[in-house]
C-alpha cells in the first residue's frame, strides 16, 4: 500500500450516478440527487463520497452508520416522531443505522458521506 492509494476528493474524478428515490417514497418536489463515490472498501461495506441533492422531500431508511458534513445548501431530517434538525453548511453529524423518517432539501444541498454497512 502507498500512497497513491490516498482518495484525495479534491483530486478525485469519479463519475456521478444520478437518481431520484422511489416514487412512493418522494413526499414533494423532484428530488433528483447525485453520488460521487470517491471509494468503496474491498470487503464493500465502507463507501465514502459526495452526495448533492435537489428540493424536494423523501422517506428514508438508513441500514448504514453514516457520517455527514453539510457544504452547502439547507435540509431537515425528521424521525417518525415528528422531531426535526435542520442541517446547513458546515454541520457534521452521524445517522446511525436503523433511524427512519425523512429528509427534506430545502436549499440544493451537497454533503460528504462516510457510510459503513454493518453486516448482520
Amino acid at each position: 500500500m502507498s500512497i497513491h492509494n490516498v482518495v484525495d476528493f479534491s483530486q478525485a474524478h469519479t463519475e456521478g450516478e444520478r437518481y431520484r428515490p422511489a416514487p412512493e417514497k418522494i413526499l414533494k418536489g423532484d428530488p433528483e440527487q447525485a453520488v460521487f463515490n470517491h471509494y468503496a472498501s474491498p470487503c464493500g461495506q465502507l463507501n465514502a463520497g459526495i452526495w448533492e441533492g435537489a428540493v424536494g422531500q423523501w422517506t428514508v431508511n438508513f441500514t448504514e452508520h453514516e457520517y455527514c458534513e453539510i457544504l452547502q445548501g439547507v435540509s431537515v431530517l425528521r424521525d417518525n416522531d415528528g422531531n426535526a434538525k435542520t442541517l446547513r453548511s458546515g454541520d457534521r453529524f452521524v445517522i446511525p443505522a436503523g433511524f427512519k423518517g425523512t429528509w427534506e432539501v430545502l436549499e440544493p444541498c451537497r454533503k460528504v458521506y462516510v457510510a459503513f454497512e454493518q453486516k448482520a
